[in-house]
């Protein structure tokens, strides 16, 4: 025999897979694309566009190029550069421009040199040979700086005099995006700072909480999420060629920190959370803010994240089963974007980012198995009640139950309906002479006949009563040639009561016969009683009239009505058999006996589902 599964033990089987297949899916970084968007949106809606007002970008830009001349330009450009910027008083100054290779110019290359011997507050950058191996995996351990096989540095006339940095970005693999910085690199040479770094050190800012915070997870030391605070436009930004001329006052560099680099269009540029083609001159500006107003991106530990998703997959599930699906799906929408929200409210008042998105993820996975796995329990439930109730009731009605998902109310409807009333006879002396599980085991193998010629002819069984029933034809559904149907079904029960009656008589010596009473017309049907108890059943004088019918017929006799007979008499074969007056009527009744079957209706139709 075929053990079935109990309810509860689906159900958590089905949610500790939905907990294992969330925490695969987390660990092999399966939302990590969203869980960027999501860091990406806060980033940009939190920015104040208000960098730190010691921030200064002398930029490379078309207007300088078309002025200073084509690119790349005489060293000497930017001795000269130096020699301003160092008398307006600048505090440090920062250059976004490689100089790894001489020029073909020695003398202006010395003289670059000789500018820099001047001054100690100038950094150049270098760039370390490490993203190639980054982007293949190589094994980092968290809380060790990241290692370059090699570093492209100025030339040894420049560098003697500058102070070191590196100008590695940090690209996301996964999108190309630009959203941390390494602070220090490890290299064959020492450890050099990011240029932001080496210009905030040399400025004087406290660093040291920077390099002393705790690596993002699973990164290197020192690596940290950018804080993009203002766009190219919000950076206050002058032309290399008007500082070269003079045509900037030299109180715009005072106690400043300067950033000379790339700004015309199509140079140096990468995408950032806050804009698409962003030079790469301020992506060091954005860092170098950050670092002036001791900012820090702190992202919660991973121990939040097992949590979160724990506990959304268990609140999902949870409002899955307790709600009716709309209030399930306003539910479920709801708590997503709060913890959404606030997510972005932690991020945009504290720097705090935590990462909601796997959790989010993780309780709509939960939401959708959940909400399959009730579907399918209320649909086995749903087929359950049509298949059991349907011994009891018309299959249709049991099925309109079903789809309807509000409480059956009561009331009726005046409708024209074809009542059947069917009573077995010699049942009394038969049940004398058998045992009680007999005398069931007979009933039901009659009503077993019963029900399925009435069913197969689209009638509705509204009641047995002990030994009689009540079958109505047009109700709940509408049945076109209803009174054919109903009269159909009686005859076609008294055909298969031939061998009932002779089993019976073999048997038991006992006489088995049954008597049918037709009649058409209106009536009242609906569920009627209260709200403990409903019935579906018609009510009214027609029913009345069919119950007096099946009360005149002989043994294997089918009586009906004149209003049956004219809406039937081109199917069947009648006997006019008189008028009988009934109980309760002022005038007799025709009826007609049922003798054979003629034809069916020329055009067969199926019941269609009341309006």
């Amino acid at each position: 025999m075929k053990k079935s599964v109990s309810k509860p033990a689906v159900i958590a089987t089905g949610n500790a897979i939905i907990v294992l297949v969330c925490f695969i899916f987390l660990l092999i970084g399966l939302w990590k694309v969203l869980s960027n968007q999501a860091l990406d949106f806060n980033l940009k809606q939190s920015m104040t566009g208000q960098p730190h007002e010691d921030i200064v970008v002398v930029g490379i830009d078309t207007e300088s190029i078309k002025s200073v001349g084509p690119y790349p330009w005489d060293r000497k450009v930017y001795a000269e550069l130096i020699q301003k910027l160092e008398k307006a008083g600048a505090k440090v100054i920062g250059f976004d421009i490689e100089f790894y290779t001489e020029s073909g110019n020695p003398e202006s290359d010395k003289q670059f040199s000789e500018a820099l011997s001047h001054y100690n507050n100038i950094v150049l950058p270098s760039h370390a040979g490490v993203e190639g191996d980054f982007e293949r995996k190589t094994k980092v351990k968290e809380g060790e700086l990241i290692s370059a096989r090699t570093i492209e540095q100025p030339i040894p006339m420049f560098r003697q005099y500058a102070n070191k940095a590196h100008i590695n970005a940090a690209i996301d693999s996964s999108d190309g995006v630009i959203r941390t910085n390494w602070l220090q690199i490890e290299t064959p040479e020492g450890v050099f700072p990011s240029l932001a770094l080496a210009m905030a050190q040399l400025g004087g800012v406290d660093v040291g909480k920077y390099l002393d915070k705790p690596a993002l997870q699973n990164r290197p030391k020192s690596e940290m999420y950018i804080k993009w605070d203002a766009t190219e436009k919000d950076f206050e930004t002058v032309p290399f060629a008007k500082v070269l001329s003079g045509a900037i006052p030299d109180d715009a560099f005072k106690d400043r920190m300067v950033l000379v680099g790339y700004t015309a269009p199509g140079s140096d540029e990468g995408i950032t959370p806050v804009e698409q083609h962003m030079h790469l001159v301020y992506a060091h500006a954005n860092i170098l803010n950050q670092l002036l107003k001791q900012q820090w991106i702190q992202p919660a530990g991973g121990a939040w994240t097992v949590a979160s998703v724990l506990f959304m997959i268990l609140l999902f599930g949870l409002l899955t089963w307790k709600l009716k699906p709309i209030l399930g799906v306003i539910a479920v929408f709801g708590c997503s974007v709060l913890l959404l929200a606030v997510q972005y409210v932690s991020f945009a008042y504290t720097d705090l980012y935590i990462d909601t998105i796997g959790a989010v993820a993780s309780g709509l996975i939960s939401y959708l198995v959940n909400i399959s796995m009730k579907t399918y329990f209320e649909t086995k439930q749903k087929n359950y009640i049509t298949k059991q109730f349907g011994r009891y009731i018309s299959p249709d009605l049991v099925k309109e139950i079903a789809r309807n998902d509000s409480d059956i109310r009561l009331g009726g409807i005046s409708k024209e309906l074809s009542i059947l009333f069917l009573d077995v006879r010699g049942f009394t002396p038969l049940s004398e002479k058998l045992k009680p599980e007999e005398v069931v085991d007979f009933l039901n193998m009659m009503f077993n006949l019963i029900t399925e010629r009435a069913l197969e002819n689209h009638g509705t069984i509204d009641k047995f009563i002990g030994d009689a029933a009540m079958i109505l034809y047009n109700a709940p559904l509408d049945v076109p040639e209803h009174p054919y149907y109903a009269v159909k079904t009686a005859y076609e029960i008294q055909k298969g009561m031939e061998q009932v009656r002779a089993d019976v008589w073999d048997k038991y010596g006992v006489t088995i016969s049954v008597g049918i009473g037709i009649n058409t017309g209106d009536v009242v049907v609906g569920n009627i009683g209260s709200y403990l108890r409903v019935d579906y059943t018609a009510i009214g004088d027609n029913v009345n009239t069919a119950a007096r019918i099946e009360s005149n017929t002989g043994p294997n006799q089918i009586l009906v009505s004149e209003a049956t007979y004219e809406l039937t008499k081109l199917y069947f074969e009648y006997q006019y058999v008189g008028e009988k007056l009934m109980k309760g009527k002022s005038k007799p009744l025709k009826l007609y006996e049922v003798t054979g079957w003629k034809a069916a209706p020329a055009v067969p139709k199926k019941p269609e589902a009341a309006s």
